[in-house]
Parts: structure tokens; sequence; C-alpha cells
């Protein structure tokens, strides 16, 4: 595959940031993944942040950074040839009524189509889980119909009710807890997607694929109530369509 011009920057004493192209690409991510792989396998102790185009590693003391450098790029240019692991792709419900979507009249307005038609471009793509940030468990999802591009609002909320399902610019996520924010809310999820007491609080990952299907206002309070009494699946499929 195509390799990319890297940037490494010292960032602080105890990490390194590579930065790749500034673009939102499945290519760009996938190449970071790979990379990440081969640095687990070279350097197991460091620790890995992957985003949209830039992987940090993070040591806990500090690096010599000229020769970590030199190593690594000698890794990316020479033994490029792992593959990624078989990704999951997870189904999320998302209920759009109303009551949960605060914004859908809003948008719907603005981009003059039905609400209808919003929830069906809204569900129709499989997203890349492009970073995970601003809050644990929080999804940057790309691949969002050009339809529903939406700026931020100009005016954030000061409290976004955990479950939240908005669209900000380019990007669609859900909001793991409750907090500020400024995306356009037009549902809400009833799946828990950070939990600290779950042995791996945060089950989905970068490079997964997320795949939102629309439930009623019935079924989300059902999901609701297997989320509270801990019965909840998370549903998922491998892309070699095998199940999980």
């Amino acid at each position: 595959m195509d390799k990319f011009k890297l940037s490494y920057k010292p960032y602080g004493r105890k990490a390194l940031l590579m930065e790749w192209p500034r673009m939102i690409n499945e290519s760009v991510l996938q190449d970071i993944l790979r990379f990440k792989q081969l640095i687990t396998e070279a350097y197991p102790d460091l620790e890995q942040i992957p985003a949209y185009n830039s992987l940090c590693l993070v040591a806990l003391t500090p690096l010599n950074f000229d020769s970590l450098i030199s190593s690594l790029k000698t890794i990316y240019a020479e033994k490029f040839t792992v593959q990624i692991p078989i990704k999951k792709v997870w189904h999320i419900p998302v209920c759009y009524d109303l009551d949960f979507g605060i914004d859908m009249d809003a948008f719907s307005l603005e981009k003059k189509m039905s609400i209808a038609h919003i929830i069906e471009l809204h569900t129709a793509p499989e997203y890349m889980v492009y970073c995970i940030g601003f809050l644990p468990g929080f999804m940057y999802l790309g691949g969002l119909n050009s339809a529903l591009v939406q700026p931020r609002r100009s005016e954030p909320r000061l409290s976004i009710p955990k479950g939240s399902v908005g669209i900000g610019g380019q990007q669609t996520g859900i909001y793991p807890q409750k907090s500020p924010g400024g995306w356009n809310i037009i549902g809400n999820s009833p799946v828990p997607l950070f939990d600290p007491n779950r042995e791996d609080p945060c089950v989905i990952s970068v490079g997964d694929g997320v795949k939102f299907y629309p439930i009623d206002k019935a079924e989300h309070q059902l999901m609701s109530i297997q989320v509270e009494a801990k019965i909840y699946q998370f549903k998922s499929y491998q892309t070699d369509d095998s199940s999980t």
C-alpha cells in the first residue's frame, strides 16, 4: 500500500506525536492502525493513542527521541506488511422521537427534508470510528451523508442528556455521558457506550464500524430497562460475516 509522509514531534518529555496528512480518510486510518500494530510488537510498553490523522506514543519515563524516531522511521519504511485485525461492525439502536431529538424539527426545516428522510439517511451508512475522545467512549464517526452535514450550534448547551445522538459538521456521534455539547441532537441511544465497571469499559475501538438502526420509544424504554438490569447485549458482526 502507499506510504504517507509522517511528521514526528516530541510531545513533552514522555510522549511522541506522529502525524499523517490532515484529512478524514479511511486509508489514512488503516495506515495508522497497521503502524500501531508494528509499534506494539517493537515497543510493547508504550501506550498508543490513535486519532484521525495522528498516533501519540506515551511512555512512563522520558524518551530518547532521536533513537525512537530513527527506529520508527525504519519500521514504517521496511516492515509494513502486517494486516490489521478484522474489524467489528456494531449495531446501535437510536430513537429519533422528538422528545429525544431536540434539534430535529429545526434540523428538518434547515435541510428542507422530512424527518423520515433524515432518519433514512442517518441510518443508511456504515460509519467508521476515527477517534474516541472528548468524553470517555465518545466516538467520532466518519461517513455521514453530505446532505446531513451541519455546523455545530452557535451556542452550545450546558447539558446534553446521556445517549444523545448528534451531528456536528461532517461527523456524527453519541454522547456517552451527560455533558455540555454543541452538536445538533437528533435522537437518543439507550446502549451504554462506556461503563467503568466493565473489564473493558469501552468495547468499541478506533477502526471499528457502526451501523445505526431506528427504534421507537417503547423499544427505547425496554432497552433502557435491560441496560439497568445489566442484561442488554451489544450486537456486532465481523467484516468476514462471522458472528460475534
